[in-house]
């Protein structure tokens, strides 16, 4: 293992030259080639052994990766790569393109200062692939594209150089439009779309290992018309030896993406809203290794030896064994037990990491993803915005009760290293709900806990989540206790989506200083004086306090907030989550003796006067959503359209692209279940289909009464509507 331990040594050396660092993550949509592409690069630059063709899928670690032949986790490797006689450190994150797993994809894109989007030449760009570079662009990366399986191209259309030219061009059109359309508003960016001339568009094949750029024609000799042929003559060996892949793009990263000192600056102010005068923000933007230690966990692994390890980005100072840590939004510290980095997709244990790196690190016990580590205690970074909620639950139980606490413990890791599953745990049943992004998002879950752990589990139908919502204002409400002694005085209306959208965002919450907060609902069309009384935000649901000068109320604030939690974790109409509702304390009365103005009295009147406001303002069950989009020959057309139409969807466009017909639409996530057999089996397997969450729509009114009766059954409630409730 000689060459092995000259590779650590090498990176070890290039850890403290931050200039010759580049972070870089791979994205595209599912099934482009993105891991084919990364074992590529590895056995390129020496890291594993160089075989016919690249299908030893290097990074799909997992077994239920190389079986379903998708990328699930988003892995880390390094590598190093001599460019203009320097050689370079890259850290590579290949992330996952099944929209599925969106959720690794942003956060991998916050570890990174570029994003190489990898593109089908026969498909083109797809929704997924403007999804990841929305992504990398949001979190200020810097995109490059290549141009995969250009073989296919070649032998299967059988066109002549200048079509193929052509084809190619539309390609490279299509994402700069992407590309100018997203960063149109953004002013810390230059002119970041991507060409050929300039060299950063790569073209080839990741399956017979041969590429070309313009750079690379510059240095091989090797023009379009060269390689048309040796593809044709199928001396494919004698292409890849001619112009190896992982040349021309291992080239085209060390060229045109920043390293951690020209990115830094830039990334610093999206993703952290800290003090940019102080010396911590000045220790991230020099990437300063002698700095304070700041470091943004993006994952987190479990390795059987060692436990868990987390994995992230060192912005400043230095990581190393022994140093004791503060993880955000945790108390006291953690210590870590060991530092490492990615060699090719194994963690290598060294004695430090500095700053620019990304590095793998063991014990760290309360860090999740997403979690800032840092030496001082200071404003963690920006929490990453996951673009979808989870819209689809199963219940698991253990087939063994005596599996029950080993089975518990799995959910609450699973939850730790997937920020987009919730758990929820109910110890008096014994039923633990998983929701997710879709079906296989939770089939992936369900089936690595009965393989890794050992665990035999029985898991439920696919159940899916709704929501509750009011449709007007209402009046204001009164909520009595059961003493009698405490009232209190509630009035609910819509939030706007304007407002909606900027809490999802992360752009309003109750972490931000008051007067930042206040600004952003009032840029969203809340009127000043509310936007001053803002007490508590639970979801996507606020409560302003409108009160004046009531005795006791500030002691009893917290009770109120709870109670209205509960209220809101709960809809009146089937315990579905309330979203996007406003509600107003407008008065209050209250015992002043604190014994009769106890949970037992506050909670169930704040929580009847909420259910009370929401029936009046005529609550209504909302279901979530998904695009489709179906690709298929034309005479399938018909039945790829009414696959979605006999979903309760809509069809919105069909338009033709390339030789296959495009059906775009909409439909309920409910009626999408089981999409995936049936729409083989009405177009004998030629479709080829996409799915995107597209939050939640108001369902039809004569569907109300019945899907309400349907899930308060299955929740075991009572099953008469409250009194209120005679609206549908």
């Amino acid at each position: 293992m000689g060459r092995r331990k000259k590779i650590v040594e090498q990176c070890e050396r290039l850890m403290d030259e931050p200039e010759h660092i580049r972070n870089i993550a791979i994205a595209a949509h599912v099934d482009h080639g993105k891991t084919t592409l990364t074992d590529n690069l590895l056995a390129g630059a020496g890291m594993i052994a160089d075989q016919g063709e690249a299908t030893q899928l290097m990074m799909d670690t997992e077994e239920d990766e190389q079986e379903r032949g998708i990328t699930i986790d988003a892995a880390n490797v390094s590598m190093t790569h001599e460019y203009e006689d320097t050689n370079h450190l890259i850290n590579l994150i290949d992330t996952p393109g099944h929209v599925d797993f969106g959720g690794d994809v942003t956060r991998a894109m916050r570890a990174v200062d570029g994003a190489l989007v990898v593109v089908d030449a026969v498909e083109g760009a797809m929704p997924q692939t403007e999804t990841v570079l929305r992504q990398a662009l949001r979190e200020g990366v810097k995109p490059t594209l290549f141009i995969n399986k250009v073989d296919r191209l070649i032998s299967e259309l059988q066109e002549g150089p200048e079509e193929m030219q052509r084809r190619l061009l539309s390609v490279i059109d299509d994402v700069n439009e992407l590309i100018r359309g997203m960063t149109e508003e953004m002013d810390d960016i230059e002119d970041w779309t991507v060409s050929v001339e300039e060299g950063t568009v790569g073209f080839g094949s990741a399956l017979y290992k041969w590429g070309v750029s313009m750079p690379s024609m510059q240095r091989t000799g090797m023009d379009f018309g060269d390689i048309m042929e040796l593809e044709r003559a199928d001396k494919r060996q004698e292409l890849h030896e001619r112009t190896p892949l992982s040349d021309v793009v291992l080239d085209m990263v060390c060229e045109h993406f920043p390293n951690p000192i020209d990115a830094q600056p830039r990334r610093i102010p999206r993703i952290w809203r800290g003090d940019d005068s102080s010396e911590l923000a000045e220790g991230m933007r020099l990437v300063d290794e002698e700095g304070e230690v700041v470091l943004m966990v993006t994952d987190i692994g479990v390795d059987p030896h060692a436990g868990e390890i987390a994995a992230g980005r060192v912005f400043s100072g230095t990581l190393e064994k022994g140093q004791e840590l503060y993880v955000s939004g945790t108390a006291g510290k953690n210590r870590i037990q060991s530092v490492g980095i990615y060699m090719g997709g194994e963690r290598e244990e060294v004695d430090r990491v500095p700053a620019g790196n990304i590095a793998a690190v063991t014990g760290l016990k309360d860090a999740i993803a997403g979690s800032t580590v840092s030496s001082t205690e200071m404003t963690p970074f920006e929490s990453i915005e996951h673009i979808s909620e989870p819209v689809i639950t199963k219940s698991v139980e253990a087939k063994n009760m005596d599996d029950l606490p080993k089975l518990i413990e799995t959910l609450r890791q699973v939850s730790k290293e997937d920020p987009t599953i919730q758990v929820t745990i109910n110890e008096d049943t014994g039923e633990h709900l998983i929701s997710g992004q879709g079906e296989l998002h939770l089939e992936v879950i369900t089936q690595r806990i009965e393989r890794n752990q050992g665990i035999p589990v029985n898991t439920g139908e696919p159940i899916v989540v709704f929501r509750e919502a009011i449709q007007e204002m209402t009046e204001v409400i009164e909520g009595i206790s059961p003493n009698r002694h405490n009232r209190f005085y509630i009035q609910a209306q819509p939030l706007t989506e304007e407002i909606i959208e900027k809490i999802k965002l992360g752009d309003v919450s109750m972490d931000m200083p008051e007067q930042e907060r206040r600004e952003a609902l009032q840029d969203a069309g809340m009127q000043k004086d509310m936007s001053q009384n803002v007490e508590h935000i639970h979801g996507t649901n606020i409560l302003i306090d409108d009160t004046k000068g009531i005795q006791h109320l500030n002691e009893t604030m917290e009770l109120v907030i709870e109670g209205l939690e509960e209220a809101l974790d709960d809809g009146p109409l089937a315990a579905e989550p309330v979203q996007g509702t406003l509600l107003r304390l407008e008065d209050a009365k209250l015992h002043e003796d604190t014994i009769h103005r106890g949970p037992a009295q506050v909670i169930p009147a704040v929580r009847n006067a909420v259910h009370n406001a929401l029936a009046q303002g005529e609550v209504r069950l909302l279901e979530p959503m998904q695009d489709v989009r179906i690709d298929v020959p034309n005479e399938y057309m018909g039945a790829a359209s009414g696959e979605i139409q006999g979903r309760r969807g809509r069809v919105d466009d069909m338009y033709q692209e390339g030789d296959l017909m495009v059906v775009e639409g909409i439909a309920p996530v409910d009626e999408m279940i089981g999409f995936s057999s049936d729409i083989r089996s009405a177009t004998e397997g030629r479709a080829s289909w996409n799915t995107e969450n597209a939050g939640f729509e108001v369902m039809a009114d004569n569907l109300q009464t019945e899907t309400i009766m349907e899930i308060r059954e299955r929740k075991g409630m009572k099953l008469e509507l409250p009194e209120a409730i005679n609206y549908f």
